[in-house]
């Protein structure tokens, strides 16, 4: 008998194939390809990652998701976690399980264990996941009522998942999967099989509270990664290593660029040389903003809280806010500039033909962070964010937007970062109606569209005031950081009155937007630390140059060549210590200095310099003209 077809599925090409209702995700991939279906980590079914498993009854956009594909990496990851804690559970069955999911590089489980583990435990945790693999074990799926759910787990003695079961919905789907005789409640999706999980590596093990409270018991947590390929691994180990010996904390101390202390945790103290760095890339920051017609504001610290209630912060981000009382009054110390920047809006009225006014504050703003979660510059308590906030009518809105996508763009060339854009939409805990959300996402989505600019939808990673575009760079190691951000807000203007006076005469709403291009200028500098080595260009170096007498009597010489070089505004420091010539040059080389200028009779004799060369540690002599030339038009081309 012919078999009927019911089902059409739209695939990411926009073809349409016609399916038996019941169809898995697996099945389609089969008959498209068996390659595929071999590769298949999961499926995006209208939006929502599923199972291979599941069975599919009606018409609907699909996905086919490899390893490829970040969605497909982390079904994969996740299936590593589940081999991970099966192996826990076979060497050490008192363990009790918390929670694995997959993360942007690998994956982690959490285990509650007396005495907890420690580095040397990995090596056989690790044999014991080959065995795992190795036994090809099915990896299936399968629901219990909730009580059931409970039951097993309360049998089981899995505290943890207890917990999780009764914090679901009374009516949500309780699934479990299974490999072997190991079971996990989990919602999934994972591989088919432990066989695919090919190549992986436990890569450290830290502690964590569990849920992320500081109030709950410390946990272990033990970290890993995994790839399909022996030689995927191995590429993102040496990966690794090299971001190890890039570590922005351990080169920030070598460099003399900060400090942390566990008098302040999360609130870095730069040193002269990394303050050095910070105000180039504020000069810069400025720069490049005044060309751009923006104007300069700064906003008080502390603000009252009758100011983050109209602002909604009270509501949405109190968590995050550090306060205190003044006069009986409840005061925060501010974590975001916005509503500073409304007030300086309204301190006038304004027309329409003010508009758009473009407004930047390089405003030092406090968030509370986890302790847990901090580290080094990238997740801090304090940093200054070089925020901007435009004021505009509706129809200026996409040209606003491409100045500002120029603007980053411009930015991140310099620094040599290549870079993604995503397009994040409403979340559920958003203010404002559905229409002012529908505009705003539409004039962001019109204004990458006119750009011509790749994106991909975030769907519900939106600030709760409006819409944003993310700008996502990639740094030398491959790794992706997010920093520049364009939000677009209804809101804030309609919460706080701000109003225009048309062309009409009639008084109007601005629309704003909220952007960034460093994001934190603190975090800005951790990353730059690590895509460089520490090895900065000449334009961002904080020392350029090191000028080194060979001996005492070369010092006068050296004391005319500094003066020089610092007349002409280079960032230069002598090094006339009674030490071995060979040994100041291998310490500027640690240092990173871009050029070392040695001096001695003959140099001084024809009025020279040897500079070398921090890259190849090349030697060239030159005069002091000709080097200054040279070293201006080096950066005046990185400008």
């Amino acid at each position: 008998m012919e078999e009927f077809i019911e089902m059409k599925c739209t695939l990411p090409d926009g073809s349409v194939r016609e399916f038996p209702s019941e169809s898995t995700p697996l099945d389609i991939a089969r008959s498209i390809s068996g390659s595929l279906a071999q590769n298949l980590c999961s499926a995006l079914v209208d939006g929502e990652i599923l199972d291979l498993r599941t069975p599919l009854t009606k018409d609907c956009r699909l996905e086919l998701l490899t390893f490829k594909d970040e969605k497909g990496r982390g079904a994969f990851r996740h299936t590593a976690a589940h081999i991970l804690a099966q192996a826990v559970k076979r060497l050490y069955p008192e363990t009790k399980l918390a929670i694995g999911p997959s993360i942007a590089d690998g994956f982690y489980y959490d285990f509650d264990r007396e005495g907890g583990f420690a580095p040397e435990d990995l090596p056989k945790i690790e044999a014991e996941m080959k065995k795992i693999v190795q036994e090809n074990l099915p990896i299936t799926r399968f629901t219990l009522p909730r009580e059931q759910a409970l039951s097993q787990m309360e049998a089981a003695s899995e505290d943890y998942k207890l917990e999780l079961i009764q914090d679901l919905p009374e009516d949500e789907e309780i699934s479990f999967y299974q490999q072997g005789e190991y079971t996990d409640l989990c919602a999934g999706p994972h591989l088919l099989s432990t066989k695919a999980v090919k190549a992986f590596k436990l890569t450290s093990i830290a502690g964590a509270y569990w849920r992320g409270s500081e109030k709950n018991k410390m946990l272990t947590r033990i970290y890993g990664t995994a790839f399909p390929k022996a030689s995927e691994l191995e590429e993102h180990l040496k990966r690794l290593e090299e971001a190890k010996r890039r570590d922005h904390r351990l080169l920030g101390r070598e460099l003399e660029l900060f400090m942390l202390t566990e008098e302040g945790p999360g609130f870095p103290f730069f040193l002269p040389k990394g303050m050095t760095l910070k105000n180039i890339l504020i000069d810069f920051w400025r720069r490049v903003h005044t060309q751009a017609g923006y104007v300069e504001i700064s906003t008080p610290m502390m603000l009252n809280r009758d100011l983050w209630e109209t602002s909604g912060h009270w509501d949405h981000y109190k968590e995050n806010m550090y306060t205190t009382v003044i006069d009986d009054i409840d005061f925060a110390v501010k974590p975001m500039n916005c509503p500073g920047g409304m007030l300086v809006y309204k301190s006038c009225p304004r027309s329409y033909r003010s508009l758009p006014l473009r407004v930047g504050e390089l405003g030092l703003v406090h968030r509370h962070e986890k302790s847990g979660a901090l580290h080094g510059l990238m997740r801090v308590r304090c940093f200054t964010q070089d925020d901007a906030h435009i004021f505009m009518t509706p129809e200026q809105i996409p040209d606003e937007i491409k100045g500002v996508v120029h603007l980053i763009d411009k930015v991140y060339k310099l620094f040599g970062f290549k870079y993604h854009v995503e397009l994040s939409t409403r979340p559920e805990n958003s203010i404002g109606s559905a229409e002012d959300w529908e505009l705003a996402t539409n004039g962001l989505r019109q204004a990458l569209d006119d750009l011509g600019m790749d994106y991909v939808v975030n769907e519900g990673d939106g600030a709760f005031y409006g819409p944003k575009i993310d700008f996502h760079l990639e740094d030398s190691l491959g790794r992706t950081w997010q920093c520049g951000t364009i939000q677009l807000d209804f809101q804030l203007p309609l919460r706080f009155e701000a109003e225009y006076t048309g062309a009409d005469g009639e008084k109007h709403r601005p629309i704003m937007i909220h952007r960034v291009v460093f994001g934190s200028i603190e975090r800005f500098i951790g990353i730059l630390i690590e895509h460089y080595a520490g090895a900065f260009p000449l334009w961002l170096a904080p020392v350029q140059m090191k000028v080194l007498p060979l001996s005492e009597k070369h010092e006068n010489y050296a004391k005319t060549i500094l003066a020089a070089l610092q007349e002409r505004g280079f960032r230069a420091e002598l090094d006339s210590r009674n030490e071995k010539i060979g040994y100041r040059i291998r310490e500027a080389q640690l240092q990173k200095i871009p050029y070392m200028l040695i001096l001695g009779d003959q140099e001084e004799r024809d009025h020279t310099i040897s500079v070398r060369d921090r890259k190849d540690g090349s030697t060239a002599v030159l005069t002091l003209e000709q080097f200054l030339g040279q070293a201006s038009d080096e950066v005046l081309a990185n400008q």
